[in-house]
This record gives structure tokens, sequence and C-alpha cells, in this order.
């Protein structure tokens, strides 16, 4: 037996999620939508609604609905309103980035946090909350209407309020949650173009990108698709673009390619035999090149393209998406060296991410494992965390709330 498929384990795993939405409750904004809080928990009087965060937050209470946690279906129908209202560009379409007391303070259309929309209306359409099958339609019509590049196969970055200014600017961030977005609109739809899109991207960034740049992934390239392999080398913490390759995003790419080919797999639309074997390959590397590298345990949160540390900080999110690229392809190959991976990695976040005092996990650790605030101040949400604590229990696919939907939690 292993950890993956002992029943005590699953139980902690159970009791780790309740913890964290009990937390995550005080992040709810009194105006609509969610806030990021502090290491207490508190959600400051001032504090913006914020777009990721807001689509993040009702994504997890989604989950929570399905599993049978009383209480979060208010919360789900919390951020379906602010999204279907404070956040909402009435005159534009699409959503603003952020809103304070008065009105936006962030109006750009923003890549990332759109695909977040997706994901929250996804999930909370699987949960059967009200709105949310209208909310996601319209999601998935200013995907296509703005942010797709049918031409590059790609998604398009921000954009002003109006639509009329592109940033010349594409990123693999805000592209990798466009691939987790597509796989569950397609699981909630039923529509086989989100797949094929998703299909198209990962196609790009695993079997082109990623092996030609050693399985250290470039993230930044300019609007015509160039590499900027030097992009924001004079601000290497940058929470969204940082320099370098970013460990995190290569465990995350590996989870996404194993359950985009399942998904297809199960479909009988046939995978690529590459796929599997480049999620191996870029999991390799991001062990490889993140765990334990400069003698203290732990995920470092940036490489060069050699493979030596930048950011040495430990980030919470990195830990969580190594354990959950574990859990899914041990799930998919049944190879040892997965499950032991499972088990060193959730034992390293026991012994320093979780906190038991004020709830939660800490976001980010310095280099020595004390905690830190230089990229990740507070315990801003739950998703990489919670993540964690289901992708272990259910299948690879479908997306997990059409998974626990399909009551496939044991």
């Amino acid at each position: 037996m292993t950890w993956l498929t002992t029943p005590a384990h699953h139980r902690w795993l159970e009791s780790e999620s309740a913890r964290l939405l009990d937390f995550g409750r005080g992040s709810r904004h009194p105006r609509g939508g969610f806030g990021g809080v502090d290491a207490q928990g508190t959600l400051a009087e001032d504090a913006d609604a914020e777009l990721w965060i807001t689509c993040r937050m009702t994504h997890c209470y989604a989950l929570a609905t399905l599993m049978g946690r009383p209480g979060s279906a208010a919360l789900v129908d919390h951020g379906i309103d602010a999204l279907r209202s404070r956040l909402r560009d009435d005159e534009h379409g699409g959503w603003f980035a952020a809103v304070g007391a008065e009105g936006p303070t962030d109006d750009s259309k923003q890549a990332y946090a759109h695909a977040f929309v997706v994901l929250a209306a996804s999930s909370a359409a699987a949960a059967g909350r009200p709105e949310a099958r209208d909310l996601l339609d319209e999601a998935l019509e200013v995907i296509e209407k703005h942010f797709w590049d049918d031409d590059a196969q790609t998604t398009r970055e921000d954009f002003s309020r109006d639509w009329e200014a592109l940033e010349d600017y594409r990123g693999l961030n805000s592209t990798m949650h466009m691939v987790e977005a597509f796989i569950a609109a397609a699981d909630v739809t039923g529509e086989r173009v989100w797949l094929d899109r998703a299909t198209r991207i990962v196609e790009r960034v695993m079997y082109d990108l990623a092996p030609r740049h050693d399985w250290r992934l470039p993230e930044h390239f300019d609007s015509a698709g160039t590499v900027q392999l030097d992009y924001n080398a004079d601000d290497p913490k940058h929470p969204f673009r940082p320099f370098g390759a970013t460990i995190g995003h290569g465990f995350e790419w590996a989870r996404l390619t194993v359950q985009l080919a399942v998904s297809l797999q199960q479909r009988g639309l046939g995978a690529p035999e590459w796929m599997v074997d480049s999620a191996r390959a870029l999991y390799d590397a991001s062990a490889r090149d993140g765990w334990t590298v400069d003698g203290q345990r732990g995920f470092v949160y940036t490489v060069d393209w050699e493979g030596q540390p930048v950011v040495r900080e430990r980030m919470h999110w990195v830990s969580a998406e190594a354990i959950a690229a574990a859990a899914v392809l041990w799930r998919a190959t049944k190879v040892p060296m997965y499950a032991e991976n499972y088990q060193e990695w959730w034992d390293f976040v026991g012994d320093h991410h979780l906190d038991l005092k004020d709830g939660s996990w800490w976001h980010e650790l310095d280099p020595h494992l004390q905690v830190a605030g230089t990229v990740w101040p507070g315990k801003v949400d739950l998703y990489h965390a919670l993540q964690a604590t289901l992708i272990p229990r259910l299948p690879v696919t479908p997306s997990l709330a059409s998974s626990l939907a399909a009551g496939n939690l044991p």
C-alpha cells in the first residue's frame, strides 16, 4: 500500500480539505466577490474584490458544495453574483481585474483572470448553482471573441477595458490556466471544441517548446510568439511573471497534460503517445531542478536556463502542484517513484507549510524555511492547497467539479 491507496491518509486529506475551507470563509467581501486575506484570515476593510481571487474562491466553494459541506452554496452564489454584477463590465463586456468601493481599481481585461472565470463558472454549473451556466456561456463567448487566437492556436494576453489595446506579451501562465479551464468547460458543456483547443496549446508547449529547452519551460513571449528568455530578469520575484523557469508550473503542465490525455482517450478521440511521455519528462526536470537543490528541503521558486536556483523562497503552491502531479502520474502509470515523491512532499508540507494555529498554509517560506512574505504576503486563497487534498482522492478525469458531481469521491 501507498499513501495514495491508504484509507487513513484519505481521511487526513478530507480533514485538511475541511480545515482549509473553514479558513477561506474570511475572504468573502461584504460588497461582493472575494479578496485576499492576511495570515490570520482577515480581510482588510479597504480591500478590493479581485477577479482572480473571486473566481478561485467560487471554484473552491463549488467543490465544497459538491462535497456536501453545509453553507458552501451561499458562498458560490455570492461569487457568481459578483461576476454577474460588481466585477462585470456591462459597457464593454468581460470582467474588471479589481473593484473597490467606488468602482474599478484595475479595469484591464486579463487573460489569467478570465481563465478563472471559466473555471469558476464550470465548477458552479457542475454544482447546479443558479445562473452559473449562463455565466459559463458568457465567459466562453468572451474567450472566443477576444482571447482565442485561431491562427496561432493559443490565447492572447491582456487588453484595455475597451478591448482596443492588446499587450505586446504572451505568457504561459495564463495559457496554462486556459488549458485547465477548457478541460473543465468541456466536461460541463460536452463541447469537443474546448478539448481540441486545449490539445493545440499542449502540443505547442509540451511537444515543441519544452523539449527544445531541456524541459525548462520559457514562459514569456512577445505577441509574435518569440521567446523572451531575459524577461523580468530585473524583477525575478514577480508573482505572476517571474524570470526563468518556474518549478511549480512545470509540475502543473505535467499534470494537465496527463489529464488531457486521459480525457481524450475516454472520449474515444485518441491521445498522442508523446503526451504522457512529455509529462513524465517535465515532471522529472522540475523535480531535478527544484527539490532540495540548495542544501535545504523544499522546492525553489525559479531557476535559470542552466537549472541554477534564482529565487530560493519556498512557495506553498509549488509543493501543492508537485503533490498533485505525483498523484496523477502515479494513477496513470503506477510507477512507484511517484508514490514515493508524493509521500516525501506531503511530509515537507506537514512539517513547514501547515499553519495549525491560525489555519490554512503559510504561502511563502524563506530559503531557511522561516515564514516570509516577499512574493506572497498573507494567505491569499485556497485554490492550490485545496486541490492538492482532492486530486489524490479522485480519478485522473473528469475535472474536479465534474468528478465530484459524478459521485467519484470515495
